[in-house]
C-alpha cells in the first residue's frame, strides 16, 4: 500500500509502532492508523508534515518517503542510509554514457516510446471508426519518425542528440494534437504545457508524470543504477538525467490513465483550480487521479516475459535487465 498525503495540514507520526495520520475534516480531527509492514512508500504533498519518528520507522522498514510540489513534481525523498549497490554498475553506466552503448539504449527507449504511442493510437482507432482515417494518418507519421530514429548513425549520443530530440519532439506534437480532438470540446487542449499547465488535461498529465518520475528513480536505485548519470539528458547540477532518459517508454502509463479519465467524463471543473498563469489540480483532482494511477501501476496486470505482472514489477525487471546488460550479465 502507498500512503498518499495530499491534504493541507495533514500530520504523519507514530503511535504504538503504527503510522498515525492526523487530518482535519469539517473542523474535526480524524486519525487513521497503518501498519508499517503494509506500507511500501509514503507520498507527501507540500503543506503536510511528518515526524522524525515516522521517518525512522519508514527507514527501518525500507519505506521510501517522497516529497512533492503541489503540481506533482517530486523535489526529494528519504532513503535508507545504506541503500545497497555495486560500484561496478555505476562505473559501467558512466562509461556507457560516452560511447555506442549509450546510443543503443537511448534509441531503444525513444523508439519504445514512439511504439507505445502508436499502439495506444491503434487501440483508440479500433473504437472510433469516425476518426479511423485521421488516426491512421497520424500513426503512419509517427511510425515514419521512429524509422528515421532507428536509422540514425553515430557512436556517441552528443553527435545525434539534437536530431533525436527533434524527431521525438515532432512525434510528441503529432501525438498530442491527435489526442486532443478525441476529448469533449470543454477539455481539448493546445499541445503540451508544463509548469504551470494551461488546461486541465495538462494539469492531470503533469501530476501523473511527477509521480512516475519518483517511481522511475526508485526502480533505478534498487537496480543499483545512478539516477544522475544519463545518456542524453544533460548532466546539470542536481539533474536526475537517467530518470528522464529511462522514463521515456513508460510515459504512456500516465497518458493512458489521464486520457481514460477525461474520455470517460470522470473529470469535471471541481477537480482543478485556477492559479497564476495556469491550472492546478486540487485535492479532489489529486484523489481521483491517484486512485486510477495507483491501480494501473500496482494492481492491474499485463503479460510480461510470459507471466502476469504489474506494470511496476515489469518496470523494475527492465531496470535490473538494463543494469545487468551494462556489466555484461544475461
Amino acid at each position: 500500500m502507498q500512503l498518499i498525503i495530499n491534504t493541507y495540514g495533514t500530520y504523519v507520526h507514530v503511535k504504538d509502532e503504527l503510522f498515525e495520520v492526523t487530518l482535519t475534516k469539517d473542523g474535526e480531527k480524524e486519525k487513521h492508523h497503518f501498519a508499517s509492514q503494509k506500507v511500501t512508500s509514503i507520498l507527501m504533498s507540500k503543506g503536510s508534515a511528518i515526524s522524525t519518528d515516522a521517518v525512522i520507522l519508514a527507514m527501518k522498514n525500507n519505506i521510501d518517503i517522497i516529497v512533492f510540489e503541489r503540481d506533482g513534481m517530486p523535489v526529494g525523498r528519504f532513503w535508507h542510509s545504506k541503500p545497497g549497490s555495486t560500484s561496478k554498475i555505476r562505473k559501467q553506466q558512466l562509461e556507457a554514457s560516452l560511447n555506442e552503448t549509450g546510443v543503443f539504449w537511448i534509441k531503444n527507449w525513444l523508439t519504445g516510446k514512439l511504439d507505445n504511442q502508436v499502439e495506444f493510437m491503434k487501440r483508440l482507432k479500433n473504437h472510433r471508426p469516425a476518426t479511423a482515417d485521421l488516426l491512421q494518418e497520424k500513426i503512419d507519421a509517427i511510425s515514419a519518425l521512429k524509422t528515421k530514429m532507428k536509422d540514425l548513425k553515430g557512436t556517441k549520443v552528443d553527435e545525434m542528440d539534437d536530431t533525436l530530440r527533434g524527431l521525438e519532439g515532432t512525434a510528441g506534437r503529432i501525438y498530442f494534437q491527435t489526442l486532443s480532438p478525441l476529448l469533449s470540446e470543454r477539455y481539448q487542449f493546445e499541445g503540451r504545457s508544463f509548469r504551470p499547465a494551461k488546461d486541465p488535461f495538462n494539469a492531470f498529465l503533469n501530476y501523473s508524470y511527477g509521480v512516475l518520475y519518483s517511481r522511475v528513480e526508485k526502480v533505478l536505485v534498487i537496480a543499483g543504477l545512478d539516477p544522475y548519470v544519463g545518456f542524453m539528458h544533460r548532466d546539470d547540477y542536481n539533474m536526475k538525467s537517467m530518470v528522464f532518459d529511462f522514463i521515456e517508454p513508460y510515459r504512456i502509463y500516465a497518458d493512458e490513465v489521464v486520457f481514460k479519465l477525461f474520455s470517460a467524463k470522470k473529470v469535471n471543473d471541481s477537480h482543478t483550480d485556477e492559479i497564476t498563469n495556469g491550472i492546478s489540480l486540487n485535492t479532489e483532482g489529486k484523489n481521483l487521479l491517484m486512485q486510477s494511477l495507483m491501480q494501473f501501476l500496482d494492481e492491474d496486470k499485463i503479460r510480461y516475459n510470459g507471466r502476469n505482472q504489474t506494470r511496476m514489477n515489469a518496470m523494475q525487471m527492465d531496470a535490473h535487465q538494463f543494469a545487468n546488460k551494462l556489466i555484461s550479465k544475461q
